[in-house]
């Protein structure tokens, strides 16, 4: 996961449970990660602060405060991707701890392959950010951001201005879930950001010109109840 011959990627890890501090521990050591430990919110703020980490893992459930507050201070002077960690599995729930801000979220309990997969994706993107990567590959589809081009398997692809400010957005943060509410208003604004079933339209027919079986998605994904996500791997 990390360059054996550079620094090891750090991740900050926020949760009270000592059992799953171990577990993470042992898990992201495995991967050649290090990992710098909190166990409440005011810790994880200074952590953040003094540290610099590549993601955070943050349980919602902390003794000090919540985390969703935890993720709204944190957002206030840095983008670090933060990975939610929670044994509420409430659709709303989820949905308030990604419009705070963060970019993805995994319901306890979960397995270290999940958790991984989840880092990988979050590090990938991160690299992207910093190098101003305009280019977007997943699988076939390639997507141009700076020329404004889609293809697929090599064959242009013809979008509508608005299937390709959704697709466009999505690409931009490839591998985060994004509610309904972070693409209505990306996408067509304030005004609309309660429209889920204008979403729901476009989305259906940008998969329909995307996906090999539109039905069975392998690029543009559904986090039911929650928004949509575009395959990072």
């Amino acid at each position: 996961m990390s360059d054996p011959g550079g620094p090891r990627p750090t991740v900050l890890a926020v949760e009270d449970d000592p059992q799953i501090r171990r577990f993470l521990r042992t898990a992201l050591a495995a991967e050649s990660l290090e990992v710098v430990e909190a166990e409440t919110g005011a810790r994880a703020l200074v952590e953040a602060a003094m540290r610099k980490s590549e993601v955070v893992i943050l349980d919602l459930g902390l003794p000090d405060m919540d985390g969703k507050d935890v993720i709204r201070r944190l957002r206030e002077w840095s983008d670090v991707p933060v990975l939610v960690l929670s044994a509420r599995t409430q659709e709303a729930q989820k949905v308030e701890a990604l419009d705070a801000g963060a970019d993805d979220y995994l319901t306890k309990p979960f397995g270290a392959a999940e958790l991984l997969a989840r880092i990988r994706v979050a590090l990938r993107r991160r690299a992207r950010t910093e190098t101003g990567e305009p280019t977007l590959e997943v699988g076939e589809l390639r997507i141009d951001l700076a020329a404004r081009r889609v293809t697929l398997a090599g064959a242009a692809l013809h979008l509508t201005p608005i299937e390709y400010r959704l697709l466009a957005a999505l690409a931009r943060h490839a591998g985060k879930v994004l509610t309904h509410r972070q693409l209505l208003r990306e996408v067509w604004g304030e005004a609309y950001a309660e429209q889920t079933h204008t979403l729901r339209v476009h989305m259906a027919s940008l998969r329909r010109k995307v996906e090999a079986d539109s039905s069975r998605p392998r690029y543009l994904l559904t986090e039911l109840g929650v928004g949509y996500r575009l395959a990072a791997e």
